[in-house]
C-alpha cells in the first residue's frame, strides 16, 4: 500500500492542504469540528508527518507537543486552544498530534520527542497507569491533563498532573441520581480494559452503589461501541441503541462523557422513550452544547479553562526551571438540567 500523504488527508476530509497543516501544527485558526475530523481521519489511516529534515536544521527547538487520546471529543478544543495560546505568549510553537485508543500515549510521545527535539508534553486524555520506569524514558517534562487523580505509589516528582478528582466526582454523580429516586443505573462508556478516567468514574459509580446498599450489576454497564470513534456522539448512540435492543430495565443512565451522553439521549428518543420520565440522563464534562440539547442534560462540569491554564503554566516553569512538579485537583460542580428533573 502506498504511503498517505497531506494531500491525500486533505482529499478524505475535504479540506485543503494548508487546512491539515495548520491542523497538525497546532494553529488555533481551525475550525474544532474540522480539526477533530483530521485527526480522526490521521488517526485512522496512521498517518505520520515527516518533519525528520526541518528539525534537522534546527539548533535549537522551541516546541512542545499535545497529544491528545480521544480527538474527536469536542471536550478537548477549548482546552488545546488556551494551551496553544499560552505557548505562543512564551515563544513556543506547539506540535498536536492524536493518539489512538488503543495505542501506548507513552510509546507514541517517545517517538515524538526524537523526530521534533521537544522541550516538553501535555497529555489530553488517556491512561494514568505508567511505571515510573516508562514515564521516566520521555526525557523531557510533561503534564498529563485529564488523565485521572494521581496516586502517591507514583513518585510525585517525575511528572505533573492536572485533573479533577474522577472517582470523586463519579460518585457525586452517582449519588445524585440515586437521591433522585433512581436504583436500576447503568452507566455508558466504561471498557472492562480501560485504565484511564473510565475505569475512575465507574469506580466511584460502584462506591457510591455500595455506600447506598444497591448491588452492583455487570449488565448495566454499557461499553463503548469498538466499531465507532470513542468519545463521540455517534459511538454513545451506538452504545445505548444496542442496550436498550437488549429490553434491560433501568430508570437512568450516567455516560462518562457529555458527548457520550447527547448521543445516548439520541437513541433514548429514537426508542420511543421519554426523557427524564422513562430514562434519565447525565453526563460527565460539562461541554455547552449540554445547555442547549432540549433537554438540557445534567452533567459534572469540570473547569477547563483554569485546568488548561494550569497545565501549560506548571509545564513552562518546569522547561524554565522557575518551578517543580506539581499534582492540581480541581473541584467538579454539579450541573442539574432537564434530563434528570421530572
Amino acid at each position: 500500500m502506498a504511503k498517505i500523504t497531506i494531500k491525500d488527508i486533505a482529499k478524505m476530509c475535504g479540506v485543503g492542504v494548508s487546512t491539515v497543516s495548520r491542523t497538525l501544527n497546532g494553529h488555533p485558526d481551525v475550525n474544532p469540528e474540522t480539526r477533530a475530523k483530521i485527526l480522526e481521519t490521521v488517526e485512522k489511516m496512521n498517518y505520520v508527518p515527516n518533519n525528520s529534515a526541518r528539525n534537522l536544521g534546527r539548533n535549537d527547538s522551541a516546541s512542545i507537543a499535545i497529544l491528545v487520546k480521544g480527538a474527536s471529543n469536542t471536550l478537548f478544543s477549548s482546552m488545546i486552544s488556551t494551551i496553544e495560546y499560552d505557548a505562543k505568549e512564551r515563544g513556543y510553537s506547539v506540535v498536536l498530534h492524536s493518539v489512538g485508543f488503543y495505542e501506548d500515549e507513552i510509546d507514541v510521545a517517545r517517538e515524538l520527542v526524537k523526530e521534533k527535539r521537544l522541550r516538553g508534553i501535555i497529555f489530553l486524555g488517556g491512561f494514568s497507569l505508567h511505571s515510573d520506569e516508562k514515564l521516566k524514558e520521555l526525557g523531557v517534562p510533561f503534564v498529563l491533563v485529564t488523565t485521572g487523580y494521581v496516586t502517591e505509589r507514583f513518585s510525585r516528582n517525575v511528572y505533573s498532573t492536572v485533573s479533577v478528582d474522577d472517582a470523586a466526582e463519579g460518585e457525586k454523580m452517582t449519588n445524585y441520581l440515586i437521591k433522585t429516586g433512581h436504583r436500576k443505573i447503568a452507566i455508558l462508556g466504561p471498557d472492562p480494559h480501560d485504565n484511564s478516567v473510565g475505569s475512575l468514574r465507574l469506580a466511584g459509580y460502584k462506591r457510591a452503589l455500595t455506600s447506598n446498599g444497591i448491588d452492583f450489576n455487570d449488565k448495566l454497564i454499557i461499553p463503548m461501541d469498538h466499531d465507532t470513534a470513542d468519545y463521540t456522539m455517534e459511538n454513545g448512540y451506538a452504545a445505548m441503541s444496542n442496550f436498550l435492543k437488549e429490553g434491560i430495565k433501568i430508570s437512568a443512565v450516567f455516560a462518562i462523557s457529555d458527548t457520550l451522553a447527547l448521543g445516548a439521549a439520541r437513541a433514548i428518543y429514537d426508542a420511543g422513550l421519554r426523557i427524564p420520565e422513562d430514562i434519565a440522563v447525565a453526563g460527565f464534562d460539562g461541554i455547552p452544547a449540554c445547555k442547549y440539547y432540549v433537554p438540557s442534560i445534567t452533567t459534572i462540569r469540570q473547569p477547563l479553562y483554569d485546568m488548561a491554564k494550569e497545565s501549560a503554566r506548571i509545564l513552562f516553569d518546569v522547561i524554565d526551571k522557575k518551578g517543580e512538579h506539581m499534582h492540581e485537583v480541581f473541584p467538579g460542580e454539579l450541573i442539574i438540567g432537564e434530563s434528570t428533573e421530572v
